[in-house]
């Protein structure tokens, strides 16, 4: 693992490392089954090797914290963010669900999350604390990310398949820019 990034506050203790140019191996436990699940899935596919291990007294909170954490170690592993495509997007099925989404890794966060969740709750998670993650998350990497469920009948699987495309959104978004080799902006800046 490169980057290492520890959270401590009174609600949650937090461990995490990433590789960004990993093989996709993850060793998640965060104490919320769901969620361990869903990341396990965005690091298979981003292939972004994540260790993380997360304690805390309440789901919101380390659903919260958890984002912020990640977020924080993949920011800091893309450093400048020099040398990288920056933008990535992608569509995923997954049995009854099409997820979509994109992402923009300059300087700037913004989040539209659309899942069509119909429940309360998925497995051990509420929605909103599924939300919550995704909002975390961009606000920590410090990005534009977009998420649209299309369509589907499963709670379960429309979450799913959107952190699939994500994760291969994020794939493209880090992969490197042979092309270029300073700034992926017009700014010179991001």
């Amino acid at each position: 693992m490169s980057k290492k990034f520890t959270r401590s506050t009174k609600e949650t203790k937090i461990k995490t490392s990433v590789k960004i140019y990993g093989n996709g191996k993850a060793k998640i436990n965060t104490g919320i089954q769901y969620l361990n699940h869903m990341l396990e899935i965005f690091s298979f596919h981003s292939l972004i090797d994540i260790k993380l291990d997360a304690a805390g007294d309440l789901i919101h909170h380390i659903a919260e914290d958890v984002g912020i954490s990640l977020g924080n170690c993949i920011s800091n592993e893309l450093g400048e963010r020099n040398g990288i495509r920056r933008f990535g997007s992608s569509s995923v099925p997954m049995d009854d669900a099409l997820a979509s989404a994109s992402i923009d890794l300059a300087k700037r966060s913004y989040t539209v999350i659309e899942l069509k969740i119909e429940k309360e709750g998925v497995e051990d998670m509420v929605s909103e604390d599924i939300y919550h993650f995704i909002r975390s998350l961009t606000t920590a990497i410090n990005c534009n990310i977009h998420i649209n469920v299309e369509y589907g009948e499963n709670d379960h699987h429309k979450i799913e398949a959107a952190f699939k495309a994500l994760a291969l959104a994020f794939r493209k978004a880090v992969s490197v820019d042979l092309k270029r080799k300073g700034t992926p902006s017009s700014k010179g800046l991001m």
